[in-house]
């Protein structure tokens, strides 16, 4: 199995989600659940932020132009519903179901097109960069996948790879993520931070470059990171000592 890790960052008035995001910096919208076929396309979002944020959000989802990932540049004349789960002070799902037509194209149909149909997807939506995570069986052309979804893009947007590599098993342990135990804010920080090389050795980019690709002040990334970086530590420091702790066997 293969991770193919990419990024889309929208230019200004071409993509209303990327819009309301940009908007509202400590927002995010990520995929609980992604599916394609053929000729459908399925999602669940869940959307965390301000009260301001959700309605800008929802706004996003129900008033644009085939959000659900269509990749077209023109009205495709795509047949997209959109319905709200649940809306809380500070938490949005939306459910999409979309049917595309001859004139329409989205990064999964993309996908099973050059990468086969067992292509599984994970979304992240912060500001107006757009993150994918595809795992996929390998057997497919990476290349001709890029080329065709930088042709469906055009000018839209900027395709940026950030990974690829083997997908290794699963490594045991408590089976939480670290990341669920950190703000939606600072877990966007830090998972950007690796995403860009921010704690490569030799750094690929800097804070004030990663400040101004994320749109936030760099004192702001700055303090997120720091407290990011805090909790990780205590959390690491605290399963070891749980390990410590556990009777060893005679």
């Amino acid at each position: 199995m293969r991770e193919l890790v990419f990024a889309l960052e929208y230019e200004p008035g071409r993509n209303r989600v990327a819009d309301a995001l940009a908007d509202h910096p400590d927002a995010r919208v990520r995929s609980l659940s992604v599916h394609a076929t053929d000729d459908h396309l399925w999602r669940v979002d869940h959307t965390a932020g301000t009260p301001a944020a959700l309605d800008a959000v929802k706004a996003a989802f129900l008033d644009g132009d085939y959000y659900a990932d269509c990749l077209s540049t023109r009205d495709c004349g795509a047949d997209q519903r959109t319905r709200v789960l649940d809306h809380t002070g500070d938490a949005l799902v939306l459910y999409t179901d979309w049917e595309p037509t001859p004139a329409c194209a989205s990064v999964p149909h993309i996908a099973r097109d050059h990468l086969g149909e067992s292509v599984l997807f994970e979304t992240r939506h912060e500001g107006r960069h757009y993150t994918w995570r595809l795992i996929h069986s390998g057997e497919g052309d990476v290349g001709e996948f890029f080329d065709a979804l930088r042709d469906a893009v055009g000018d839209a947007a900027r395709t940026e790879l950030l990974r690829t590599a083997s997908v290794s098993g699963a490594s045991g342990g408590s089976g939480g993520s670290a990341e669920a135990d950190l703000p939606p804010e600072q877990a966007a920080a830090l998972r950007a931070a690796v995403e860009h090389g921010y704690y490569e050795s030799p750094r690929d980019i800097d804070v004030g470059g990663l400040a101004d690709h994320l749109d936030v002040p760099r004192s702001t990334l700055t303090y997120r990171l720091r407290r990011a970086e805090e909790q990780l530590a205590k959390n690491h420091v605290a399963e070891e000592r749980v390990v410590d702790a556990r009777p060893t066997s005679e």
